[in-house]
Formats: C-alpha cells, structure tokens, sequence
C-alpha cells in the first residue's frame, strides 16, 4: 500500500498571486503541442504561423468547452440553481468531452480561416493532444483529486484527504494510456501519412476506449454515482459517441485515396 504523496496544489506564490499545478500542466500541454506542431509543420505542408493560430484556437476550445460541458455535463442541477457558477472558474471543474467538443467547434472556425477540410486540421492535431490529457492527469494527482475506487491491488495508494482506504492511483492509469500510450500510438501512425479520417478516428476510438476501461478504476462523481446497470458511469456514457464516431472515420478513411494532409495558404 503506498501513501499519496502531500504535494503542495500551489506551484508558485508571488504576495497575493498564486500560480496552481493544475495551471502550470495547461500551459505545458498548449507549449508540448505548440512545439511539436513546429516541428510537424514544414513536413506536412504547414507554415508556422498557421501552427500558432491552430494552437490558440484549440485552447479557446479547451478553456470554454471544457467549462461549459462540466457544468452542463456533470451540475446541470447546480448550474439551474446558480446560474452565474458557469463562470466561476476559480472553483475548478472541467470537463474532457466538454473540451472535445469545444475544439472542434474551434477547429471548424480554423479550417473556415484557412480554407481545409476540418478533418485535415483534426488529423494534424489529434497527435498533439495527448501532451495536453497527460499534463492534465499529471495535475489531477498533483491535486489530489479524481481519485480511484478502493482496491486491495499492492500499488494501492491512501489519500488522506479522502479517507484511509488504499485506492486505485487512477490519475496515473490514465497518464499512462491516454497521455503516453495514445501519444506513441498516433504519432506512429501519423509518420506512415494514413488516409485522411484515419487519425482522427484513432484518437476518438482508443481515447473512448481508454476512458472507459478506466472508469472502472475510477471513483464515480459523488453527486452522479452510476447512471445505469449499477456500473455505468457518465463519463462511459459520454465515452460512447467518441468510440461510434472513431470506428466510422477509420472505416470511412480506409476507402478513401491517401492525402498529403496540406492545408491551403
């Protein structure tokens, strides 16, 4: 049984202002993606500053989205009984799924400014995003929250903050999968230039997949519990559309003629 490791939420206190560990992942996910869309680009036919306008985009998309479905996901209830806690982003709670979406809508903007095809601007994003989701699990931890179920497994870990059982370090399951491991998966598949959807579908279908196996190691919302059959959770429920929408883009993609990828001007 291991002990989790008391580990001060405040990365940075300058007097009044306090910079978080939750924030310092955000601005390392947006700079790993940043970097690595650079080094990406000239490759695939993008120029550096379509890089840098993709990058704000998709943190636009990040930031409101990721809000907006965590409120509207997870405390709808709460939100219709204090409507301005939408923008309370000072008490936390963000949502992937909500996020997910958020980006997209950003990336429809994107491929509008720059002439492509919006699953042309998915697949050359889909490889960066696991820098963000692993930086963010890595944050979870750091925070002590989104804890795992109670398990008797030898690498369970005690949160204090919770209780004194020993659960499932699931922040670190999911650091592994849908940080490192889809992170090593997409971008393999991306350096043998697949048709286009291809990418795109594999994030959506092994994240989904990702998730949800890891739901079962993870503690439900508190205020949600399981939404169906005593094992289903929201976050398998929103898991769902993502697994369905993969499967159709590969499907979809494996027909089509293979592309270069390249954005217009």
């Amino acid at each position: 049984m291991l002990q989790y490791p008391e580990i001060d939420p405040i990365a940075l206190a300058l007097g009044p202002i306090k910079i978080h560990w939750y924030g310092v992942m955000y601005l390392i996910g947006f700079a790993g993606a940043w970097w690595l869309g650079k080094r990406r680009a000239a490759r695939l036919g993008w120029s550096d500053e379509q890089v840098s306008d993709l990058i704000f985009y998709g943190a636009m998309g990040v930031v409101l989205g990721g809000r907006f479905g965590y409120v509207f996901f997870y405390n709808f209830d709460r939100f219709l009984a204090e409507p301005l806690w939408l923008f309370k982003v000072w008490e936390g709670g963000m949502s992937f799924h909500g996020g997910l979406l958020g980006v997209i809508l950003a990336m429809f903007f994107f491929a509008k400014k720059v002439n492509a095809s919006i699953f042309t601007v998915t697949d050359f994003i889909a490889p960066m995003v696991p820098i963000g989701l692993g930086a963010g699990r890595l944050g979870n931890f750091i925070g002590g929250e989104l804890w795992g179920r109670p398990t008797d497994l030898p690498w369970g870990m005690v949160f204090p903050h919770v209780d004194q059982l020993a659960r499932h370090p699931s922040q670190l399951y999911q650091f592994a999968l849908e940080g490192v491991a889809l992170f090593v998966i997409l971008n393999w598949l991306d350096q043998r230039r697949p048709a286009r959807f291809v990418v795109s579908g594999v994030f959506l279908l092994c994240y989904g997949s990702f998730r949800f196996l890891m739901e079962f190691a993870r503690q439900p919302d508190a205020h949600l519990g399981f939404i169906a059959f005593d094992w289903l959770t929201m976050g398998q429920l929103l898991s769902l559309p993502m697994l369905l929408l993969g499967l159709t883009l590969v499907i979809w993609g494996q027909r089509q003629q293979i592309t270069d990828g390249k954005p217009s001007a």
